[in-house]
């Protein structure tokens, strides 16, 4: 809900050149543009978690997306037919973009990389693994206290007598 004391950016402040590119090419180019935004990446999304508002994080979402289409630049400067077949692979293989079929035409794309863009194909579970990111932007203040509501419906007296039940007790499988 947005009220009058509620700031939006300007138009101009959200315009970006946005990757406008197929699912394929994103999923060919999401390892190498994972590792190679990784730091601006990161940086977007702890101020998303500290702040809790996006648009305090106008600008680092914008480092993310110009990373992005540097990296897919890049790609398609040193290594656009490694790069080609492999996309084409994933795409034509099966309907799903499998990757388990394109294990060959991947190499060959992780060599060129590799030697002509310097970014290395990070192992697999990299993604998943625990890091702590140093930055530079200063910590938020903390937030307000939340607010507790008192419980809505009054507790049961545990003094009031209680009949067994009729088809025995739910937790009967526990014994």
């Amino acid at each position: 809900m947005a009220t009058a004391n509620i700031k939006l950016p300007e138009e101009s402040e959200l315009t970006v050149p946005e990757l406008n590119v197929s699912w394929p090419v994103l999923q060919s180019a999401s390892v190498y543009i994972g590792k190679a935004c990784e730091g601006c990446n990161n940086e977007f999304m702890l101020c998303r978690q500290e702040e809790n508002d996006p648009r305090k994080c106008i600008n680092e979402g914008k480092e993310v997306t110009a990373c992005a289409l540097k990296v897919l630049k890049q790609m398609k400067k040193h290594c656009l037919e490694e790069f080609n077949m492999y996309m084409r692979c994933l795409e034509r293989s099966s309907g799903t973009l499998e990757l388990n079929r394109c294990r060959q035409t991947q190499a060959v794309l992780d060599d060129c990389v590799l030697k002509k863009m310097n970014i290395e194909r990070p192992p697999f579970g990299y993604f998943c693994e625990v890091r702590v990111h140093d930055t530079k932007r200063p910590r938020p203040k903390p937030r307000d206290q939340m607010i507790e509501f008192p419980d809505p419906v009054p507790g049961l007296k545990d003094d009031v007598p209680r009949e067994k039940a009729k088809y025995h007790n739910r937790f009967w499988y526990k014994n």
